[in-house]
């Protein structure tokens, strides 16, 4: 884990100043339209609600903690699993792309380009909708502040749960808890969800700069 201790230290610094949304909030933007880079098409931010909620993950094409290292499985590995469960359970699930200062490079060059984010969810298989989030505008509304970062609303579009997806980023774990698929399954049984946050890990998001 010596590669991921170092990039946690690099990462940690970088948090932005937007402060994040707490439990109980109503979704931020929820008609914002996006992008899908999937399909080409944009999408009312609400309208990919299940009956019983939400999960929205920011993410990106590069991030270690996202893609993986040899010391570190990456999240990205989870993606549809855990987009299976939620869809059993009614619960919808999108990935965003926030990472706006890294596409400034041009539509072919930047690493979070609309172009990339294309070719990355053909290459990893994404099974959810992968959206681009202009001028990080939704980040910055939600107050996310890495990738991944987990937020996940209930069928009222509430805040339940908002953090990591599991603790496999601490070296020092006892055992392994899977933070989003339990919020998952409280959410679906009516149940209250423990803890409903966590502590993000993950890079910082590389946000719009003029």
């Amino acid at each position: 884990m010596k590669i991921i201790s170092s990039i946690f230290i690099s990462v940690l610094v970088g948090f932005s100043c937007f402060t994040q949304i707490k439990k109980g909030t109503s979704m931020p933007l929820s008609d914002l339209q996006l992008l899908d880079v999937k399909t080409n098409a944009k999408t009312i931010l609400k309208e990919n609600k299940l009956e019983k909620g939400l999960i929205i993950i920011f993410t990106c094409n590069t991030c270690p903690f996202v893609v993986g290292t040899p010391d570190f499985p990456g999240w990205e590995r989870q993606y549809n699993t855990i987009f299976d469960q939620a869809v059993k359970r009614n619960v919808g699930f999108v990935l965003v792309n926030s990472n706006e200062k890294n596409r400034q490079l041009g539509i072919s060059e930047g690493v979070d380009s609309e172009n990339q984010m294309k070719k990355h969810a053909e290459e990893a298989g994404y099974q959810m909708p992968y959206l681009l989030d202009e001028k990080s505008t939704l980040a910055n509304a939600f107050g996310a502040k890495t990738t991944p970062h987990v937020f996940l609303f209930n069928e009222d579009l509430k805040l339940v749960y908002s953090g990591s997806i599991d603790n496999i980023w601490d070296n020092k774990r006892k055992e392994d808890i899977p933070y989003l698929i339990n919020a998952i399954n409280g959410l679906s049984q009516e149940k209250k969800i423990k803890p409903s946050a966590t502590p993000p890990k993950g890079c910082s998001i590389k946000r719009y700069t003029n």
